[in-house]
């Protein structure tokens, strides 16, 4: 399997300094970020934490399209938001205190109960959610009407 990366070449100190991260595997592009947009107004700037949002809704999209073809079904659609927080660590500094997922799907011939479990299996199974592992994390999934 693949491995990818990216890097961050960073100027300054904490509070005045700034960098900017490339997605170097993909050359997808580059995204400026700093400290006061990190923990204020993102301003047009990335973060950490939007970054593994990123990483873990696109995750979770393609792990519950395996899982609900394994079961016999196929989504219309998926729609997967992850809100990645910060904030105070009690041992100092900061940490990722909590991510809320919100999934809506439309599948055909599929219940409630069996579109919840298969959406627990996936955000289980997750190769992003096992990473993050040691952040609460919380799953609010539902069908589309």
């Amino acid at each position: 399997m693949p491995s990818r990366d990216a890097t961050t070449h960073w100027e300054g100190g904490l509070q005045q300094g700034k960098g900017t991260v490339t997605l170097d595997s993909s050359n997808a592009g580059q995204f400026p970020v700093s400290f006061p947009t990190r923990a204020g107004n993102p301003d047009g700037q990335t973060s950490p934490e939007e970054l593994i949002a990123a990483a873990h809704s696109s995750c979770l999209a393609m792990n519950l399209s395996g899982t609900l073809e394994a079961a016999g079904f196929t989504a219309t659609s998926l729609d997967v938001s992850a809100e990645v927080t910060l904030g105070p660590d009690p041992a100092g500094g900061f940490q990722i205190s909590g991510i809320a997922i919100t999934l809506t799907a439309k599948v055909d011939g599929l219940d409630n109960d069996k579109f919840a479990e298969l959406a627990a299996t996936a955000e289980r199974t997750c190769p992003v959610t096992k990473a993050l592992s040691g952040t609460t994390i919380t799953l609010d999934a539902s069908l589309a009407e």
